[in-house]
């Protein structure tokens, strides 16, 4: 919703959304619009120094840096100072999904923006029908109202289906073939109430390939998809169920395909952010005012098919560092290149956890906090600092009490792994396929006392 829309009544909203006041899909009635804060600061006047990528088609100019909603502040006040100096420093692409943010994060999306001129921003939300509750038509539909009313627009310039992939061409099928759900997707894109059609994939390749296989018969715009240095030919690394492709076949074909790609986890979660020492030395050394962020990002955003590159900034010091990363991006060089793929070949060597922090498979219905468990496991394997492998070793215990007083100190003994009783809930959601009770209990082996001979 605009501006000048904010006294928009129900009936005229749906009206405009071309919904009769009699349709089987009734929405909820608009929450009472409250009075908005002012921006901190104006949106970018075109002096920015942000670099652009064009739309294939419409010819719009998408920033390279996209702001990825998914992990923002809790308190909207802070979520608007992060959107209005996004804006301001050239930023044009927020993302979000029904799902994030516990259901609440197209809500602070929708307030953040709707304080600026409607033209000065792209939005780009998804059909999160993940729940088989939800794959019936008309109950889908009802997420896709809901998204335009929390978000408070009367058009979504980028729209998905998200995470194709996860659970096969079954689920494919079953959320958005055999329901009707994409033939209306696609009528509704006619009809200009979704600006750009696309889809965000994880999982089965078999998915990736008959969507991208039919673009004939859909006409993607853009797909979403995992994209980094490591993932680049080292997607199957990290202890989980091997993934199909690497982010070299996936970009390669959207390529051929003529789509554009938006790319998300450019730092697998932060996992980029805090490889080896040793290996960050290297790259300190040969960029030695760079953060190592940079790296990832300017690598990723080297590739011309890249639409937008998503960060999800919740802090602003990592807004500044990813602003100063594409304006203007400086391109990696050949020599770079080359480090950067020997950093990868080096860590996917090392056994840690794929899990990029998403938090899809949360809540856990045992209190297991599965993100955090991973990071501390991952964090403790970059520092060496697991007790292993020799139980029967003279420091053995001194070691796992170390283990056992950070673990504590980190993720608290009632979010400990331990808790896992191998519901396998949480593999419904994971995006990274990881074979999720599994790694808990290789982490509850770390902490139970040997059994000596």
């Amino acid at each position: 919703m605009s501006n000048n829309d904010k006294n928009l009544t129900r009936r005229d909203f749906l009206r405009r959304m071309g919904i009769g006041m009699g349709s089987a899909v009734a929405l909820s009635a608009l929450e009472p619009l409250r009075v908005l804060a002012e921006p901190s600061e104006k949106p970018d006047d075109g002096k920015s120094l942000m670099t652009y990528r064009t739309q294939n088609g419409s010819g719009e100019k998408i920033s390279l840096l996209g702001f990825g909603m998914m992990r923002l502040p809790r308190e909207q006040d802070e979520v608007n100072r992060l959107v209005d100096h996004a804006l301001a420093n050239g930023v044009n692409y927020f993302d979000t999904a029904p799902m994030y943010g516990g259901g609440h994060n197209e809500t602070a999306t929708g307030e953040a923006l709707s304080r600026h001129p409607r033209e000065r921003y792209y939005v780009a939300t998804k059909m999160s029908n993940y729940n088989e509750a939800t794959w019936p038509l008309e109950e889908s539909k009802k997420m896709y109202y809901g998204s335009f009313e929390k978000l408070r627009v009367d058009y979504i310039d980028y729209y998905l289906l998200h995470g194709i992939g996860q659970g096969g061409m079954k689920n494919l099928h079953g959320r958005f073939l055999d329901n009707g759900l994409l033939d209306f997707l696609l009528e509704e894109r006619k009809a200009g109430r979704i600006r750009h059609l696309g889809f965000s994939y994880h999982g089965d390749v078999e998915a990736f390939d008959y969507l991208v296989d039919h673009q004939e018969q859909y006409h993607w715009d853009f797909a979403q998809i995992q994209m980094n240095f490591l993932d680049w030919r080292h997607a199957s690394m990290g202890g989980g169920r091997r993934r199909d492709a690497d982010a070299e076949y996936l970009y390669n074909k959207l390529l051929k395909a003529g789509i554009q790609a938006v790319i998300m986890e450019p730092f697998r979660g932060g996992r980029l952010n805090n490889m080896p020492e040793e290996w960050q030395q290297q790259l300190t050394e040969a960029r030695p005012d760079a953060s190592i962020a940079s790296w990832a990002f300017r690598w990723v955003g080297s590739y011309p098919n890249v639409l937008t590159v998503l960060s999800g900034m919740n802090r602003m010091e990592h807004l500044e560092d990813n602003l100063k990363s594409y304006s203007p991006l400086e391109p990696c060089t050949d020599a770079e290149n080359q480090l950067l793929a020997k950093v990868a070949d080096a860590v996917s060597g090392i056994p840690t956890i794929p899990c990029t922090t998403c938090a899809y498979c949360m809540p856990c219905p045992y209190g297991v906090d599965i993100p955090a468990n991973f990071a501390f496991y991952n964090d403790c394997v970059d520092k060496k600092l697991l007790p292993l492998p020799d139980k029967q070793a003279q420091d053995y215990d001194q070691r796992r009490q170390l283990f056992l007083d950070e673990y504590t100190k980190t993720v608290g003994t009632e979010k400990w792994a331990r808790k896992c009783v191998d519901c396998e809930q949480c593999l419904l959601h994971c995006p990274q396929q990881i074979r999720i009770p599994n790694q808990m209990a290789r982490m509850v082996e770390l902490i139970r006392p040997p059994r000596r001979t």
